[in-house]
């Protein structure tokens, strides 16, 4: 062993004396990082490996490489690279391969090795990590997208990418992503060969030409065929059609899918809402300068979306097709405007709430509005959507009744559906602004008991911020400590109490700490802003920067996915003052 560390030492020497002849480093200091480089080369070398040796010596290097960078930029020395940098460079890929082949199975690794050679221009390795990753790791779609990605606009290939996202879906056949991506790359594809034959065009050179039904997106077209023939349902087709729309060559490709999606997809909401909202933004009359000739124009427009959403509810009445017809009408009522024809508008050919609603509103009609929002929830009783909306024009009109109406609309609705917390964010508004806190504290107590833990969670956030807007800190920290241990949780609610401290006149830091790392237990896993905020508190006037190097460490085990390659480099910044 000490033969290999002493050849790799000597190896490193050459490097060395070059930084130093040329005066980026002085004679101490590369005395110091030799020393330094040794200690981390037995590391290496010893007899039973640790992956936390193999990230102390990458860091190491990579801290090397940020301080050549920031001494040559001092000094304007921008020679001798290959015999400063690219050694470094060649040690740490050798270093992340060593690494990645003994623990083959984490993919942090690999995509710490990827970070680091898009950063440090050696893109000619990508292929190759990418290559070694995707033997091992086959069953990650979002793996093969990355490295398709990376052929395609980092190494400007798209042989390979398309070459990589067919490999993809040997392995994934019906993953709607990988198809996604693959139709907007041969699109991007499409658009790099119009730009090269336009130039060629400008140049007056014909030497060579494009397929024109490859220059209109014909590949991709051949993909959409393909994923719409083993991937069903409208939401999918939608999806192409909004990628295909970012591109301004593709008006017949998306007259195609259009079709498409009328002939097989009638029978799903989603389809009637996209076709009706679509007619929003239908080209219509010429662009018209006075304010009653713009307001006509929307006018018919809205109209003749409301007669798309009313053709569909003759063959597909359901609920979310009403949901649709509903949302679409709210938010037409909720835009700005100062056009008073559109303020005033009134269509009571309209059968559904929403319409109804706009029109009683906004004539001032406050009790027939009452009557038509509290009929509603007895017609659709079931449905959230119907209860919130409903529950809003009755806020709004300030309504005797909306107590005991949020009450039952709690009652009637599924406990365990998900999509009910913006009811109970509705009536903790509500009981904020209009109840006693004696009424609201006990809503809360309800809420926390609630089995859909997105609701139970959110509630936590606003409970702690009612709790110090009302009872100041002693109260919000006295809440916070009785729900500290019962999950579930949001981020939002630690960074909350974290924001409530630091507002204190003399924060605490132990405090501050102990809010951290209650929240990393939590969300330490994926959540790399939340170990780099609790560095930032730890570099402050309050802090101690030494635990700094052992956050760091405990990030680099916690992490997983591509939030250690975010971390990564975000912690670098940090450290070189570039964040």
């Amino acid at each position: 062993m000490a033969d290999i560390v002493q050849q790799r030492v000597e190896d490193r020497l050459p490097g060395l004396e070059q930084l130093e002849r040329v005066g980026l480093f002085t004679k101490k200091e590369v005395k110091s990082m030799l020393k330094r480089s040794t200690a981390l080369e037995y590391k290496l070398h010893r007899s039973v490996l640790s992956k936390d040796d193999f990230i102390g010596y990458v860091q190491y290097e990579i801290n090397v490489l940020e301080l050549i960078k920031k001494r040559r930029a001092r000094i304007g020395y921008h020679f001798k690279r290959e015999d400063i940098e690219f050694p470094i460079i060649q040690r740490i890929n050798n270093v992340f391969k060593r690494a990645a082949s003994k623990w083959k199975e984490d993919v942090q690794l690999w995509l710490s090795q990827v970070a680091f050679c898009k950063k440090w221009g050696t893109k000619s390795q990508l292929s190759k990590v990418f290559s070694s990753m995707l033997a091992i790791h086959p069953d990650k779609p979002s793996l093969w997208i990355m490295a398709a990605k990376c052929e395609m606009e980092d190494l400007n290939s798209s042989e390979s990418a398309r070459h990589l996202f067919l490999r993809a879906l040997r392995f994934h056949p019906e993953n709607q992503k990988v198809y996604q991506e693959y139709f907007r790359m041969e699109l991007m594809h499409a658009e790099k060969l119009r730009k090269q034959q336009q130039e060629l065009e400008m140049a007056k050179i014909d030497i060579y030409t494009f397929s024109p039904e490859i220059l209109s997106g014909g590949l991709a077209e051949v993909v959409y065929r393909d994923a719409t023939e083993k991937i069903k349902g409208a939401q999918f087709m939608l999806s192409l059609l909004q990628i295909a729309a970012i591109f301004d060559f593709t008006k017949d490709l998306q007259d195609k899918i259009l079709q498409n999606l009328q002939a097989q997809h009638t029978d799903e909401s989603v389809t009637w809402d996209f076709m009706a909202r679509r007619e929003l933004e239908a080209p219509g009359a010429p662009k018209l300068h006075s304010a009653q000739g713009r307001a006509s124009d929307v006018d018919r427009r809205e109209e003749r979306c409301c007669a798309v959403y009313e053709e569909g509810l003759k063959s597909l009445a359901t609920e979310p097709m009403w949901t649709h017809y509903v949302t679409f009408c709210l938010d037409r009522f909720k835009r700005k405007t100062n056009v008073t024809e559109l303020k005033e508008k009134n269509n009571p050919g309209h059968c559904c709430l929403v319409p109804q609603l706009q029109v009683l509103l906004s004539v001032g009609h406050m009790d027939t509005a009452t009557q038509v929002a509290i009929a509603a929830t007895k017609c659709f009783s079931q449905s959230v959507e119907i209860w919130s909306l409903s529950l809003q024009t009755l806020v709004h009109v300030k309504s005797g009744e909306v107590g005991s109406l949020f009450q039952e609309a709690l009652k009637h609705v599924n406990p365990k559906v998900t999509d009910s917390l913006p009811l109970w964010q509705l009536y903790a508004e509500w009981s904020i602004v209009s109840q006693c806190p004696q009424d609201t504290d006990a809503l809360f107590q309800k809420a926390l008991l609630s089995t859909v833990p997105a609701v139970s969670a959110a509630m936590k956030e606003t409970y702690l911020e009612w709790a110090y807007k009302t009872g100041g800190y002693k109260r919000a920290r006295k809440t916070f400590k009785s729900l500290h241990e019962h999950r579930p949780f949001s981020k939002a609610f630690f960074t909350k109490m974290v924001q409530i401290e630091k507002e204190q006149e003399n924060p605490k830091i132990s405090n501050l700490r102990d809010y951290y790392e209650r929240a990393l237990r939590e969300f330490g896993s994926t959540d790399d802003d939340l170990w780099m905020d609790f560095i930032r508190e730890e570099l402050g006037a309050l802090g101690n920067p030494e635990n700094c190097g052992r956050l760091h460490w405990r990030a680099m085990k916690s992490l997983v996915g591509e939030s250690v390659e975010r971390f990564t480099m975000q912690y670098t910044l940090l450290q070189t003052g570039h964040i």
